[in-house]
């Protein structure tokens, strides 16, 4: 590198200038700390491969812990382990029918959420 060269960092600002109303317009649309922590707790559930194939998995459908453990090729128990997780999170629900508990998204954000997601990708 040459004496007189600078390295420039592209993601920072060469000039220090607030923008007030970029910054007001922020403070507008912020979230409460309780809502951001769920949120990151969503995302981060769903950030799981075996969690996100099964999300993705119930948008075709509900299915039970036997259906999901062998499309996944885990035991029932890990399947069940995981479907506590996204249950507690509201991402799925379940409804018994005699001895068998069907498992299905809680509501179509979740699938909402990621068609945009692959949409995103796919770009």
């Amino acid at each position: 590198m040459e004496p007189d060269k600078k390295i420039i960092d592209e993601d920072s600002c060469q000039v220090r200038v607030v923008h007030l109303e970029r910054v007001a317009q922020a403070n507008r649309s912020k979230l409460p700390d309780r809502t951001l922590q769920q949120l990151s707790l969503i995302y981060k559930a769903l950030g799981d491969p075996t969690r996100l194939k099964i999300v993705l998995a119930l948008c075709e459908g509900e299915m039970c812990v036997c259906d999901l453990a062998s499309y996944l090729c885990l035991s029932e128990s890990a399947v069940s382990h995981q479907l506590r997780r996204l249950r507690e999170l509201s991402l799925i629900k379940n409804r018994r029918d005699g001895q068998i508990l069907y498992y299905s998204l809680d509501d179509n954000h979740i699938a909402e959420l990621l068609k945009v997601g692959l949409e995103h990708i796919k770009e």
